[in-house]
This record gives structure tokens, C-alpha cells and sequence, in this order.
């Protein structure tokens, strides 16, 4: 066939578009493909537009048509493609994928990492955050959208530009020029302490100041809620009642919160603090966000003191001075017990996440995990016993 190639498999058909599709050869590219269908015409056809160059009008009407007769989908859509596809309403009717450059990651440095994965540095001027889950398309738009919405509401953030394959995951690439995290700055010189502590309250106080529309974030209270009901099965009854109480009585709240803001996920940039790592913006009440903040500094490492400097790549010691910090920048108008009592509901919340976190995880299958376990569930019981409220 001249202007395609074919394949007939078990459940579906793969038909490869090559070169420009246009009204001088759209009606032989039409017969190539009904002729090849011919007998398995009401088999799922795949598109594959690794090699197609340019479509017309012409050739989306042969897109439209095979449409009517059964389930299509085009993958490896080049972006130029991809723009006519989208621009004429394709990208809603039908499954579209655009084609990924493939990038490498051997031997760049990792400057950041969470829960759902890694961020590396290519080079001086550019980064890319790889995901996890090798199925993370919708995650990473979601993560640009929610980027996007910060953008726009005035909060400094840097913004992915590409999207690309790493090994058999994607990636979004973000341009940071020179950009440090507060990480490094702090592994490097840490007498910058004070400093990066304050640049690093200035920007949350910024982010809990921005008001957000509803439904435009998650919701980190019905997020805390759900870890909370996860702990009836595993703290005494009384206790359970009354965590689940104290989440459930904090009041639905819609300025930001980061939902993961620590020195690894800010960057300093030429003088100008960045925000990375959107995957985790929501809405509440600041005392989830101290939470995070917390388990990040201190939670995660209560009990393994090198879990920081393998996380954040900063001793315990340092680490919990960034969050005695954090609270007596953040919470500077308020007195020592106060801020004490804020720092309790915080460590709260906190180790209620990491035990969950930890159940969720298999540790009670292990004998050190049970250990863990039982460690934090004997904070949280301290805890919860002597809070009457996580508000403030």
C-alpha cells in the first residue's frame, strides 16, 4: 500500500499514516484503509501517526468517517499535528496522544522528591520532574493545570513547558536558569539558615493569603478526614472518636496551601523564590500544611534520624531548626506557648499521615515496622488526649 501500513491483530487494527494526507491523495489513502478493514470492520482501529507529516480538511473527513463505524484512537501524534487536532475539536471526539521525545536521566543530579517522584537537574538551565507511575499522563496535566491556576493567581512558580518520555515513564521539563533549591543553599553554606527560613515564611505567607475558587484545588480537609477514619481500626475507640472529631471540626477553608513545602521544593533563582512540586496544591486551613511541614522536617525522622539527610540532605539537628524556625517567623506575633501548643496539633496530624502512610505500606508485616507503627501510635494517643482543638 502506498500511503499506509497495516496491521491486523487480535482485538484491534493498526494502520500507520505516513507523509501529507491532503485533498490530492485523501481518497486513495481512504481506499487503502477500507480495503484493508475489509472483514474485520467492526474491530477498534488505532492510529498510528508517528510518520504523518501534515493533514487537510480532506484527510480529517476520512477520520471522521471511520469514526462513525467504530472506535478510534491516534497515538504518536507529532505536536504540529497535534495543533490542527486540537484546534478542530479531534482531541475531544477521539483518544489523541501526542509523540514524547525520549530523555535521559543517566547520572544528573536528583534535586528534589516526593511521593509521586523524582525531579532532576539536565543542565543548567533546565530540569524535569519524572513520575512514578508509568500511566501518569492525566496526573502531569492535572499538575500543570494546578500550576497554571497558581500562576495566575499571582503565586512564583515555574512552569513546564514539555512533556517528555524517561525510559518507559514521563517527565515534565521545567526552565529553572541556575536555580538552587533551598536545600543546596543550605548543604552549601549553612549559616544561610535565617535566611533561607525567612525567604521560605515570606513565600508560604504568601501562598495561605491567596484566596482560591472553589473547586479549582483538592480539598486537604476531606483528605485529612479520610486518613483520620482510617484510624478507627487501629487506635482505641475513644481516642479514634475524637481525632476524627478534632479534623472534622476545622472549618472549610479556601486559601492555598502547597501540601508538601520544604527546602527541597523552593528554588531561589536569580534573587527570585520559586515554588516547584504542584502536584500537591490544595485548600484549608494552615494547620495541614504545618503537618506536611512537620513530617518533612522532623515526622519522617523521629525515630531514624538519617532519614532527613537521605530526604532533604540536612542533618536531624538542622532539620529541626528549620522547623523551630518556620513556626516562630510564621507565628512571630504569638507567645511561646502558643506556639508550642501549635506545634503539638501539628505533630498531630502529622504522625497520623506517616502511621497510615506506614499500614498502607505493609509495615505491620515486618517486625520493625510493627516497632514504627506502635511508636507513632503512641504519640498520636499522647497527642490527641491533651488537643481539644487543631484550630488557632
Amino acid at each position: 500500500m502506498e500511503y499506509i501500513d497495516a496491521e491486523k491483530l487480535e482485538d484491534h487494527v493498526v494502520i500507520a499514516l505516513k507523509g501529507h494526507i491532503d485533498s490530492a491523495n485523501a481518497e486513495q489513502v481512504e481506499n487503502e484503509i477500507n480495503t484493508f478493514r475489509t472483514g474485520c470492520e467492526q474491530l477498534p482501529v488505532t492510529i498510528n501517526a508517528q510518520e504523518l507529516e501534515y493533514i487537510s480538511s480532506a484527510g480529517l473527513r476520512i477520520l471522521l468517517r471511520l469514526k462513525k463505524s467504530t472506535d478510534i484512537k491516534i497515538e504518536n501524534v507529532s505536536s504540529e499535528v497535534y495543533d490542527v487536532l486540537e484546534m478542530t475539536g479531534f482531541t475531544e471526539m477521539m483518544e489523541v496522544h501526542k509523540a514524547y521525545r525520549q530523555l535521559s536521566v543517566e547520572n544528573c543530579e536528583v534535586i528534589g522528591q516526593g511521593a509521586n517522584g523524582k525531579v532532576y537537574r539536565i543542565d543548567p538551565d533546565t530540569i524535569v520532574k519524572v513520575y512514578h507511575d508509568p500511566d501518569a499522563l492525566p496526573e502531569i496535566q492535572r499538575e500543570r493545570e494546578l500550576a497554571r491556576t497558581a500562576l495566575i493567581l499571582g503565586i512564583p512558580t515555574a512552569i513546564p513547558y514539555d512533556v517528555v518520555k524517561v525510559g518507559d515513564c514521563y517527565g515534565s521539563v521545567f526552565e529553572l536558569l541556575n536555580a538552587k533549591s533551598f536545600a543546596q543553599l543550605l548543604k552549601e553554606d549553612p549559616s544561610k539558615i535565617d535566611q533561607i527560613a525567612e525567604m521560605s515564611v515570606d513565600l508560604l505567607k504568601k501562598i495561605h493569603g491567596t484566596l482560591v475558587k472553589p473547586d479549582a484545588m483538592p480539598d486537604m480537609r476531606e483528605v485529612a478526614l479520610n486518613w483520620a477514619a482510617f484510624m478507627k481500626d487501629y487506635l482505641p475507640e475513644e481516642e479514634a472518636q475524637k481525632l476524627y472529631r478534632l479534623v472534622d471540626e476545622v472549618p472549610q477553608d479556601l486559601h492555598m496551601l502547597h501540601g508538601d513545602y520544604h527546602i527541597k521544593n523552593v528554588m531561589l533563582q536569580n534573587d527570585e523564590v520559586l515554588l516547584i512540586d504542584m502536584d500537591t496544591l490544595c485548600t484549608g486551613h494552615p494547620i495541614f500544611e504545618f503537618a506536611s511541614a512537620f513530617n518533612a522536617y522532623q515526622g519522617f525522622s523521629l525515630f531514624d534520624h538519617e532519614q532527613i539527610e537521605r530526604f532533604l540532605g540536612i542533618s536531624y539537628e538542622t532539620g529541626a531548626q528549620m522547623w523551630d524556625k518556620l513556626l516562630h517567623l510564621y507565628f512571630a506575633d504569638k507567645s511561646e506557648e502558643e506556639i508550642q501548643q501549635i506545634a503539638d496539633k501539628a505533630k498531630l496530624i502529622g504522625c497520623t499521615r506517616i502511621m497510615r502512610r506506614a499500614i498502607r505500606r505493609k509495615a505491620l508485616e515486618t517486625e520493625e515496622g510493627k516497632a514504627s507503627v506502635e511508636q507513632y501510635k503512641n504519640l498520636i494517643i499522647e497527642l490527641v488526649r491533651k488537643i481539644d482543638t487543631l484550630l488557632y
